[in-house]
């Protein structure tokens, strides 16, 4: 189906300092230039590259993988949010269908979880040991995106505690597996040792990451290690802490501490120069569609509102090593009444979202 040419008009935000006047999408893709001839349709407003929710778990509900027809609702939630671009952080669902379809959001998949036996949600991972990491890795890189997740801490039972999943040896080695596949790893890591094991093991990112400290900070900072700290999620943490103090004490409380500190650890790594992107974690605990809340808590946690714009839009894209607005390219992008750099709550407004350029009315459909 032809997409219609449109002509977007008021203040498309390219990056965080270059901004047009004025773009075309035609035949689906942004043009810099007035077409020649043809009926126009005009829209007016603040343009942004379609936002990214950089982790979301299209599929994946609490107790664990869903049919496709509920894993379309997730995705359509996420596209009328404006969240035009999702790295899928594991899934126990196969959602290589929502790559074919042209009015879904673009998805970079990650495979399914790898986590050690019985230390993460039931249903959610590959549960393995040690011996096996290796292998799991590469089978889970082949059947991703250029992405590996694994889950690198969860609470160990015979400490009571926060405990860490793998030897740094193997963890080393799987990592390096991954990258000889051309998959960057990321991890689930709440607590501070699992964040000393990543980085001696070399990977490229951690999710949640609320167990930085300075000395880890430093380290991730000179690494070039990212984190996506989900905050909106870490909001659910004082509930962990209360299901789990009656049998672990120890657990509840450094998960509140861990809570407590969420702003001051996220800012002081924004401050490092470490790269921080804007995820959600939408699809185990939270509903879809949250993106715009998570840019309004990275302003919370230090972040300018131009720097939290960018976690979700041109930096996450260049990150991923997807396009944003640019001549030639699809046209994903969404367009808001007042302008998002004066109040990132705009965000949770869009007026006009158009995915590979056509323009998609809000479905009405909750995660």
């Amino acid at each position: 189906m032809s997409a219609p040419v449109l002509h977007v008009t008021g203040q498309i935000l390219v990056g965080p300092e270059e901004v047009h006047d004025e773009i075309w999408v035609v035949d689906g893709r942004v043009s810099l230039s007035a077409p020649t001839g043809g009926e126009v349709e005009t829209i007016r407003g603040y343009a942004l590259p379609g936002l990214v929710d950089a982790h979301c778990h299209v599929g994946l509900e609490a107790q664990g993988a869903v049919d496709d027809a509920r894993a379309e609702e997730h995705a359509l939630a996420e596209r009328d949010a404006g969240a035009l671009l999702l790295r899928d952080a594991g899934s126990p669902a196969d959602t290589r269908w929502v790559q074919d379809r042209e009015d879904l959001p673009r998805l970079i998949r990650a495979g399914r979880h790898i986590a050690r036996t019985r230390r993460y949600i039931r249903n959610f991972a590959w549960e393995i040991e040690p011996e096996d990491l290796v292998a799991y890795v590469r089978q889970e890189a082949r059947a991703g995106d250029g992405w590996v997740k694994l889950v690198g801490d969860w609470i160990d039972r015979e400490t009571g505690d926060l405990g860490t999943c793998w030897p740094v040896d193997v963890l080393t080695e799987a990592i390096a597996a991954a990258h000889e596949e051309g998959a960057r790893v990321t991890a689930h890591c709440f607590g501070e040792q699992s964040l000393v094991d990543f980085a001696a093991a070399g990977t490229d990112c951690i999710e949640h990451a609320t167990g930085l400290v300075d000395d880890t900070i430093d380290t991730f900072a000179a690494q070039g290690i990212a984190i996506v700290p989900t905050l909106v999620n870490i909001d659910n943490f004082p509930g962990f802490a209360d299901a789990g103090r009656g049998k672990f004490p120890t657990y509840a409380d450094h998960m509140m501490d861990l809570y407590a500190r969420r702003h001051e650890t996220v800012a002081k790594a924004h401050e490092a120069g470490i790269p921080v992107y804007a995820g959600t974690d939408a699809g185990g605990q939270l509903p879809h569609g949250l993106v715009a809340q998570e840019v309004e808590a990275l302003t919370r946690a230090g972040m300018s509102a131009t720097e939290a714009l960018g976690a979700a839009t041109w930096s996450a894209r260049e990150w991923l090593g997807r396009p944003g607005i640019a001549e030639g390219e699809s046209a994903d992008l969404v367009v808001y009444r007042e302008d998002p750099r004066a109040d990132v709550r705009v965000l949770a407004h869009p007026e006009h979202v158009v995915l590979r350029g056509h323009r998609h009315p809000r479905s009405g459909v909750s995660g």
